[in-house]
C-alpha cells in the first residue's frame, strides 16, 4: 500500500512539473534590457588588472528565455573577462577552466534579471594608438536578434618600479634595526641610474606616471629628483625610503588649473573615482635618520602615514604641500627637524601632525585640520618621550613653534601635549586653535595657558569656516575667524598656498588667504 501511494505521489509531482511554464524556455528575440549601454572601466595602468564592474541584464517579457550566445566580440582574444550569474563560460583555450569570454544558452526567467561582472587586464599595445582606449563589446544573441553593450577602458603606460624575485623570495631594502641592532629589511629595491626599462631612476619627470610595488629606496649618497608634473602611484603596502645620507628633492610648481598639472602627486594605484579619498591605500614616504629632503608643491593622499621622518640631523623643508586622508598620521616625526610653510593637512586617523620623542619643529602659515570619524583624534600632537611596556626608553628636548597656523578639527581638543621633561618648549603665535578642555584631564594644565588666555594673539574655539572639508578644500571664506587675525611680519613678501600674495595687513591665519575661494 505504501509503495502504491508513493508511486502515485511521484506521478502527481512529475505531472505538475510538466505543466509549469517556468521550466520552458524560448529563444531570446532581442528584447533584453540593460542597466547601461556602455560600461566604462576607469583608467588602468598597462598590465594591471582593473576593478570589477557590473552590468545588469533584464528580461522584461512574460516568457522564460534562453539567450543562445553571450560573448565578447573579440572572443578568446579579448582582454576583458566576464562572469555571467556566477558562470565562467566555455573553455576556449582548453586550459580546463572557463575563460569568461563565451557563454552558450544563458537562461533567464520571465521578469527576472542576471548580473554580469566585467574586468580587464590590458597592455598599452592593445589600445588604440590615437586615444589609448581599449574597446570591445558584449554581444547577446546573433543575427537580427543581436544586441550589444560597449566596453571602454583607458590604458595608461607607466614606469614600473618593483623588486625582483628569485626562487620565490623578493628583493629587500634596509628599513631599520631589530632589538638586537640587526638590520631589518622590507620588500623593495634600490633605484638605479641605468635601469634597462626605466633609464635614470634618479630623475622622475612628467612623461609617464611611476607605479611602485614594494618600497623604492634612494641609496646612501644618492639624490632622487621628482620634478614638476610627476605622478607617483603606490601599490598597497608600498612606499618610498630615503636612506641615511640620501636626499629627496620634490620640485613641484604652482599649477595654473585645478588639474594640478605642475604639482607632484603621490597617491595609490587605483585610479577609479571610488578610491579618490579612501585612506590607507599605501604605506608611507620614510625619511630615515641621516637623510635630507626639500619638498615643494607636493600633494600626497590616501597613505597610511604621509611622511615618516626619523631623527634627522639636517632639516626637512616642506612648503606649499597638501597631505590628505591618511589612515594614521599625515606627518609622523620622531626626534626630527622640520620646517613647514604653507602646509595643509586634512583628516587622519590619529593626528595630522605628530612631533614625538622631542625634536625641532617650525611651522608658519600652515593648516592642520582633523575631522576623522572618531572621538580620539587630534590635529597636532607634541610629545618628548618614548615608552615601551610602561617604561620610558627615550626622551629629547622638544622645541615647537607655530606661527599664523590653524589647528582645528571635529573633537573638542585639537592640540595635545604629552611630556615627561621640563624642557618642553612651545611657542604659538597668532594661531587659531580649537581647545575646549572643560571636563577633560587637561583642565588646569599650565602648558595650555597660552590658548586658554588667548595670549600672543592666539584665538580659541572660533570657526575657520573651511570651504569644503569633505573634499579637502581648506580655503577659508570671508566670515572666517582666521580672516585678518594673523601677524603680518610672518607673512610679508610671501604667497599663500594658492600662489596669491599676502599683501593685506593684518594677515589671514592658515595656509590660504580668505579672498581666494574656488568657483563652482
Amino acid at each position: 500500500m505504501r509503495t502504491t501511494l508513493f508511486l502515485i505521489f511521484i506521478g502527481i509531482m512529475i505531472a505538475f512539473s510538466a505543466c509549469r511554464s517556468d521550466f520552458n524556455f524560448e529563444s531570446s528575440t532581442g528584447n533584453l534590457g540593460f542597466s547601461r549601454d556602455t560600461v566604462y572601466l576607469d583608467t588602468v595602468f598597462t598590465d594591471i588588472g582593473s576593478s570589477t564592474y557590473t552590468l545588469k541584464v533584464y528580461n522584461k517579457s512574460d516568457n522564460n528565455i534562453s539567450i543562445p550566445k553571450v560573448q565578447l566580440a573579440k572572443g578568446a582574444a579579448s582582454k576583458y573577462r566576464m562572469t555571467v550569474d556566477g558562470m565562467t563560460g566555455l573553455d576556449a583555450d582548453n586550459n580546463g577552466f572557463g575563460d569568461g569570454k563565451i557563454f552558450d544558452n544563458v537562461e533567464l526567467l520571465a521578469k527576472d534579471s542576471l548580473f554580469i561582472f566585467i574586468e580587464t587586464t590590458a597592455n598599452i599595445a592593445d589600445a588604440n594608438p590615437t586615444d589609448f582606449l581599449y574597446t570591445d563589446q558584449i554581444q547577446f544573441g546573433s543575427g537580427s536578434n543581436l544586441q550589444k553593450v560597449e566596453l571602454v577602458t583607458l590604458i595608461q603606460d607607466a614606469y614600473f618600479i618593483f623588486p625582483k624575485r628569485n626562487e620565490g623570495i623578493y628583493e629587500g631594502v634596509d628599513f631599520g634595526f631589530d632589538e638586537n641592532e640587526n638590520v631589518t629589511q622590507v620588500r623593495g629595491r634600490n633605484l638605479e641610474a641605468e635601469h634597462p626599462d626605466n633609464g635614470n631612476e634618479f630623475e622622475w619627470n612628467d612623461d609617464k606616471p611611476y607605479v611602485v610595488y614594494g618600497y623604492a629606496a634612494v641609496p646612501t649618497d644618492k639624490t632622487l629628483n621628482i620634478n614638476a608634473g610627476a605622478r607617483v602611484h603606490f601599490h598597497a603596502e608600498s612606499g618610498m625610503i630615503v636612506q641615511d645620507g640620501a636626499t629627496l628633492n620634490i620640485n613641484g610648481l604652482k599649477s595654473d588649473t585645478e588639474a594640478l598639472e605642475k604639482e607632484v602627486i603621490f597617491e595609490g594605484d587605483r585610479l577609479e573615482p571610488f578610491y579618490a579619498d579612501v585612506p590607507g591605500q599605501w604605506g608611507f614616504v620614510y625619511l630615515r635618520q641621516g637623510s635630507s629632503a626639500t619638498i615643494d608643491h607636493l600633494t600626497l593622499k590616501n597613505a597610511s602615514v604621509g611622511l615618516y621622518v626619523l631623527n634627522n640631523t639636517g632639516t626637512i623643508k616642506i612648503k606649499n604641500t597638501q597631505i590628505y586622508d591618511c589612515s594614521n598620521v599625515g606627518i609622523f616625526a620622531i626626534a626630527a627637524n622640520i620646517t613647514g610653510f604653507n602646509v595643509a593637512i586634512n583628516t587622519a586617523g590619529q593626528a595630522t601632525f605628530a612631533g614625538t620623542v622631542g625634536g625641532n619643529y617650525d611651522f608658519t602659515h600652515c593648516t592642520f585640520n582633523n575631522n576623522w570619524a572618531s572621538s580620539s583624534q587630534v590635529a597636532v600632537l607634541l610629545n618628548d618621550y618614548l615608552e615601551e611596556n610602561d617604561v620610558e626608553v627615550a626622551s629629547n628636548t622638544l622645541n615647537a613653534n607655530f606661527k599664523n597656523c590653524i589647528i582645528y578639527g571635529s573633537t573638542s581638543v585639537s592640540l595635545l601635549f604629552d611630556n615627561s621633561r621640563s624642557d618642553f618648549n612651545t611657542i604659538f603665535d597668532h594661531c587659531l586653535i580649537k581647545f575646549n578642555d572643560s571636563g577633560t584631564t587637561l583642565a588646569g594644565n599650565e602648558l595650555y595657558n597660552f590658548i586658554r588666555d588667548e595670549q600672543n594673539g592666539n584665538i580659541k574655539n572660533q570657526n575657520p569656516k573651511f570651504f569644503d572639508i569633505q573634499n579637502n578644500n581648506l580655503n577659508i571664506d570671508e566670515t572666517s575667524a582666521a580672516k585678518g587675525k594673523g601677524k603680518f611680519s610672518f607673512s610679508d613678501g610671501t604667497l599663500d598656498l594658492n600662489g596669491f600674495p599676502r599683501i593685506i595687513e593684518p594677515s589671514d591665519i592658515g595656509a590660504y588667504n580668505f579672498s581666494v575661494i574656488p568657483e563652482d
